[in-house]
């Protein structure tokens, strides 16, 4: 699986060996428990623990994170879930956590419980690799590359080789680009995470998220988290995910595309300011971007003159949702300021592109912003 193409990838990932008259996927797999005579050391034993369904698809992410390698992924109810099992499994009271200060919005929720439990948290900015500047001491480093929603873009080769050299752990969240965009374990992190709600599944109708590690005594760490407290997918919702594993790069493919077109569109909008997509030339993130990612993602996020202007170009869209996530088939858009969060202006748009097609697309944001700013 190590030479094979990403689009060929996606589409055999986790698939197991061919058995006569059964599916190539087999379906969700509903239990509680299972037989079990004797001592408990086969490979399914509590729902709560493992099932085959899940065993499947860990296969397939894994495949996508590490191809060819030996990897543990785990997969989780949720991104929320995953991001904690790292954080709380892996630091203890006294311990030191970096974070980006302007990572996802439940990030400084994240903080203020992991200083309830007496770890101490310091916060830097994405850009410019400003994190390097905390780390004297840490225990783990969290990165989020691109961010969300500004989308900055960090050196993750220089800070994991610094974090390192420093006996700190790092983990990237890497939601935004997909392993199909950027694979973080090859960039030498130790830990590699999403929310599959996004761009993994890409369909908007479940919630997943998965760590992926190397090292297996730290996947142990994140595994056992998981059992302790419970934070385990449905069977249907991971049968459903690895069912939309093998469109992930057309999925993927089509929607860095058209947000590369809608990007270079938008810097022809006076009305538009403060446009971010690390894969246009002229973004600030591009040199650092071209050099670890392989694709850019779906979000582009920019800037309209005000709250009013914002929410009637949100209005005027004819094919967008006004809905927050992102990476869906469905392009979606919605003023970020709304939720209240994250450190950005009341006229900040985050948009999500879809797999349209990108001539329409595109005309319909042209009209969404005429009808805005007439």
């Amino acid at each position: 699986m190590s030479t094979i193409g990403d689009g060929t990838r996606a589409v055999r990932a986790g698939l197991p060996e061919p058995q006569q008259y059964e599916p190539t996927l087999p379906g969700p797999v509903f239990a509680a428990h299972f037989h079990l005579s004797g001592e408990p050391v086969g490979p399914y034993t509590y729902g709560r623990e493992t099932n085959p369904t899940w065993t499947h698809l860990e296969k397939a992410i894994g495949e996508l994170e590490a191809p060819g390698e030996e990897v543990v992924t785990t997969v989780f109810a949720s991104g929320m879930a995953a991001i904690s099992a790292v954080l709380f499994s892996q630091t203890r009271a006294g311990d030191i956590v970096v974070l980006p200060n302007d990572g996802y919005q439940a990030l400084p929720l994240v903080r203020e419980q992991l200083e309830a439990y007496g770890v101490e948290v310091r916060t830097a900015p994405t850009g410019g690799d400003a994190q390097l500047a905390a780390l004297e001491g840490a225990k783990l480093l969290w990165i989020e590359t691109p961010s969300n929603p500004g989308l900055d873009v960090c050196d993750v080769r220089k800070l994991v080789e610094a974090a390192h050299a420093g006996g700190t752990l790092v983990a990237v969240d890497n939601t935004l680009a997909t392993p199909i965009g950027q694979r973080p374990l090859d960039l030498g992190a130790d830990f590699a995470v999403a929310s599959d709600t996004k761009g993994m599944t890409g369909h908007g109708d479940i919630l997943l998220g998965h760590v992926t590690c190397r090292d297996a005594d730290l996947a142990a760490g994140v595994r056992r988290w998981r059992k302790v407290v419970g934070a385990i997918p449905g069977p249907m919702e991971a049968w459903l995910a690895h069912r939309s594993l093998a469109t992930l790069q057309l999925r993927i493919e089509r929607q860095c595309a058209t947000a590369l077109t809608l990007a270079e569109a938008l810097t022809k909008r006076s009305e538009v300011t403060g446009l971010r997509y690390p894969g246009l030339p002229s973004d600030p993130s591009y040199p650092v971007a071209v050099r670890q990612m392989r694709r850019f993602g779906s979000v582009v996020s920019f800037e309209l003159a005000d709250r009013e202007t914002a929410e009637r170009f949100l209005e005027a869209l004819r094919l967008v949702d006004d809905a927050t996530s992102f990476g869906g088939l469905r392009s979606t858009a919605e003023r970020r300021g709304r939720w209240g969060g994250d450190a950005v202006s009341e006229g900040f748009v985050r948009f999500s592109v879809g797999a349209e097609d990108p001539e329409d697309l595109l005309a319909d944001v042209a009209q969404a912003l005429d009808a805005a700013t007439r």
